[in-house]
């Protein structure tokens, strides 16, 4: 049946999922009040007007997009929040009900770093492993897939990934590349040959070791899953489902670093943009997929590498947009919603990116003037930011306060916005963190 819906269709049943919620037994969701059931209702429908700009809500929503600030103020070290699940669970929750945004984002940000030392992870630095206790994770760019391997990236990007990619960013992993090659497992013949791999001790310290993380990784979703049902039930939804990515982003992020990307653009541009094609129908999977599993409609997409001078218009238009394009059409196709991060300054790629159907998608929005955004992608987008992380950090309350307002008065005059930072942050001031959200709700109705 679901195959038959529409995507208009298929959107709006997840919304009303969302304003029916259940609980992981599939039984009416519990609320603790009459009261939380009635929020969260509201804050649900006033995200939802806001995203399809077909209506005006009550009032200009508004949300809080942290790093890793709800642990930092709650006094611990990300190294805590990344290895004490439970406790980073509990303080994710206080910091919900301290600032009563109408969306959460979950606790996600803080991933299981038991798990990551399970598996030897090197793509990433993190809190007690290369980073000091109470600091984020960084990421530790390299050619994990060098310049000449794009046609196996290419003929086979899932078997690329598993075989090739994945062994080289997880050290405990290196018995993928002997596995077989499984669509040759059909017939009687010669099918013992193919299970000869899983007998062979580096294969099966690989599978050993992955066991083991999935162990792990149990019981960190346990708990941070946890909290987003209890926060549901005092009247807190959260909406995002997964994420994805622009292809560009995939290659120029983790296979081939900003380098080796750079470089290719030059040297094999008819190669990358091929890779870039194979990629697209992964990153809508993966997408849509996420969305299937969690009934959340929001699939979130970081752009990394598509900003004001990183790549110049026309490299923005030949290798970064067409590709991204198709991945955004694709999650709206699915019935999904994409939230797009434009990091950083886009203001040169404003007249490129608006052309997408009316209210579908939203976008946070950074260091770009707002004003301008409304004026050119704000007609067929919801915009989400652009309180200044660094104004939330050594700001008063009044700096807010008065940002704030100015982004109420001239980007959510007519609806189609959601006021929130527009970068992550993972310090700040929490008087200045609470005006942001008490400036919304106090001076963001609509008549």
């Amino acid at each position: 049946m679901e195959n038959k819906l529409s995507p208009d269709e298929k959107r709006e049943a997840l919304w009303q999922g969302q304003l029916s919620p259940k609980d992981p037994a599939g039984n009416d969701l519990q609320f603790q009040s009459p009261e939380a059931k009635k929020a969260y209702r509201e804050r649900i429908l006033r995200i939802k007007d806001a995203i399809e700009m077909r209506r005006l809500p009550d009032r200009v929503p508004v949300t809080v997009f942290p790093s890793m600030f709800p642990w930092i103020n709650a006094g611990m070290t990300v190294q805590e929040a990344m290895y004490d699940y439970g406790k980073a669970a509990a303080a994710f929750k206080q910091f919900v009900l301290d600032f009563e945004p109408d969306v959460h984002w979950g606790a996600a940000q803080v991933g299981p770093g038991k798990l990551f030392e399970t598996l030897d992870y090197k793509l990433y630095s993190w809190p007690g492993h290369g980073v000091a206790p109470e600091h984020c994770f960084q990421c530790n760019e390299g050619e994990y897939m060098k310049a000449d391997e794009y046609d196996a990236l290419i003929q086979d990007p899932s078997g690329f990934f598993s075989h090739v990619y994945l062994p080289r960013v997880f050290g405990a992993l290196g018995g993928l590349p002997m596995l077989p090659f499984l669509p040759g497992i059909q017939e009687i013949y010669g099918v013992a040959f193919n299970f000869i791999p899983f007998g062979l001790p580096p294969v099966q310290a690989t599978f050993q070791a992955l066991f083991e993380a999935g162990a792990e990784a149990l019981k960190w979703a346990g708990a941070i899953g946890g909290v987003n049902g209890e926060l549901a039930t005092l009247g807190f939804p959260t909406l995002i489902a997964g994420f994805s990515k622009a292809p560009f982003d995939v290659i120029g992020d983790t296979l081939r670093g900003t380098k080796g990307i750079m470089l290719d653009m030059y040297r094999q541009p008819d190669k990358l943009l091929e890779a870039m094609e194979a990629l697209v129908p992964l990153m809508i999977k993966l997408g849509v997929s996420s969305v299937q599993v969690t009934g959340n409609p929001l699939v979130f997409v970081p752009l990394h590498k598509g900003a004001d001078g990183f790549i110049s218009d026309e490299q923005f238009k030949k290798f970064y947009w067409p590709t991204l394009k198709q991945v955004l059409l694709g999650l709206i196709e699915g019935g999904c919603i994409p939230l797009p991060a434009a990091e950083g300054g886009y203001s040169t790629r404003l007249e490129v990116v608006q052309d997408l159907p009316r209210g579908k998608t939203v976008w946070m929005i950074d260091l770009t003037d707002m004003a301008r955004v409304k004026e050119t992608l704000g007609r067929n987008a919801c915009l989400l930011g652009n309180v200044p992380s660094a104004l939330l950090n050594v700001g008063t309350p009044q700096d807010v306060r008065g940002f704030a307002k100015r982004l109420i008065e001239t980007v959510g005059k007519d609806g189609g916005f959601i006021l929130s930072n527009g970068s992550f942050f993972d310090e700040a001031k929490p008087e200045n963190v609470r005006a942001m959200v008490e400036t919304a709700k106090e001076f963001g109705a609509y008549a």
